[in-house]
């Protein structure tokens, strides 16, 4: 039984009815299949993109929003830089990311959901780097193993997810310390107080852990971070 087009009281019922072995057998072995399908073309398709950047947002915000129009300014300066730029594949913030790709000239990616709801692909992407994925996880994988630096606009609990994942896997040295970049000190403001005076102030990460990620309002300020680390390295933005 697929649990796709249930109400939520019909969900729960299904998660907590006993199942026999060969119901859970058959169940997780097809899922281990789709997965490793996920993760194969993923790896197939994103290993030949190229140096990019990744841009994070909310899939809400109207395309005469001004984060949408940062969003966008930010993806086009991008693409002007060498880099191309990869999106979760939907519309609002994403849409705006793919669009200054898209017009910028560079590779524009989407790595898209299913989803439900708000959640279709947007036109922007090119055909050739457009992937829909069935599992967040595989998801965020293509997200943190293929992107040269994340810049983080205003979102919600997804975008947040994303944010923190990368957060997390530069903290525990699991991924190499690209750059973090939020923008819009007047959203992101408050987290970074919290962060600052509970988290630190509690001892549940260090003083260092501040400086993974940096706070910028404009799009000059998020392409220079993302410039500059790669000066101060003296690398190129490639494999």
């Amino acid at each position: 039984m697929h649990s796709e087009g249930l109400n939520e009281e019909d969900r729960i019922r299904e998660a907590i009815t006993p199942k026999s072995w060969n119901e859970i057998m058959t169940s997780d072995s097809w899922a281990v299949f789709k997965i490793m399908a996920e993760f194969v073309e993923g790896f197939e398709k994103l290993g030949r993109i190229g140096p990019c950047v990744t841009i994070f947002g909310s899939a809400r915000t109207p395309s005469n929003h001004r984060y949408y129009k940062l969003a966008e300014e930010i993806a086009y300066m991008l693409t002007k830089k060498g880099f191309g730029v990869i999106s979760g594949g939907g519309p609002g913030i994403m849409e705006a990311a793919n669009k200054g790709a898209h017009f910028g000239g560079g590779r524009s990616v989407g790595l898209n959901i299913e989803l439900p709801f708000e959640q279709n692909s947007n036109p922007f992407i090119d055909p050739d780097k457009l992937m829909s994925f069935d599992y967040f996880f595989v998801r965020k994988v293509m997200f943190m193993r293929y992107s040269q630096g994340y810049i983080v606009l205003p979102g919600g609990f997804g975008t947040l997810d994303e944010m923190f994942e990368a957060i997390t896997l530069i903290q525990t040295h699991k991924a190499v310390r690209f750059p973090i970049v939020l923008v819009s000190k007047e959203y992101w403001q408050g987290l970074y107080t919290w962060i600052k005076e509970r988290m630190l102030e509690e001892k549940n990460i260090n003083a260092g852990d501040l400086n993974i990620f940096s706070i910028v309002d404009t799009a000059e300020e998020a392409v220079s971070t993302i410039e500059e680390y790669y000066n101060k390295y003296a690398l190129k933005p490639n494999f």
